[in-house]
């Protein structure tokens, strides 16, 4: 399976760049797994309804154009569906066995994601009603597709 998660902005914090190598080391034992990061758009902190849709548009288009065609796509998402870790699995193996080689997961800057990218997207997934930085979601999220695979295989591994 090829995963790649396509992220908005760069990842400064050393401590999260550590865990998150950590488990893209853990994980390339499981699948190809690639994180893009596409540049944030510049926007003030006070920013108008009117603003904010430009601003997750130009995210959004940016995005759209690391995704590949064939590429079934999960978008993160505070609204999106609330999942187990073994339900998190359980489709990660279904998607496998019907031959959907290709998985994006897709996490959007500080505004969230553009409707562009939402309409992109076959599902949509939370992991909190909480607000989490996004910065911190691509650690969580690269911890729970390890989980996700050690699962599907059987592998003990912490709760």
């Amino acid at each position: 399976m090829n995963i790649s998660i396509v992220t908005v902005g760069k990842l400064k914090e050393k401590y999260l760049k550590q865990g998150i190598d950590e488990y893209l080391k853990r994980l390339s034992a499981y699948a190809k797994v690639e994180v893009i990061e596409v540049s944030d758009e510049k926007a003030p902190e006070e920013l108008s309804e009117t603003e904010m849709i430009q601003v997750k548009g130009k995210e959004g288009e940016r995005i759209l154009a690391k995704i590949s065609p064939d590429a079934h796509v999960i978008a993160l998402a505070i609204e999106g569906k609330m999942r187990t870790s073994e339900d998190l699995a359980d489709n990660l193996d279904k998607l496998a066995t019907y031959g959907k080689s290709k998985v994006a997961f897709v996490i959007g800057g500080s505004l969230g994601l553009s409707d562009e990218v939402l309409k992109r997207s076959n599902e949509t997934l939370s992991f909190s009603k909480m607000t989490f930085p996004h910065q911190l979601m691509r650690l969580i999220l690269v911890e729970q597709v390890y989980r996700a695979f050690r699962i599907n295989r059987g592998e003990p591994y912490h709760k």
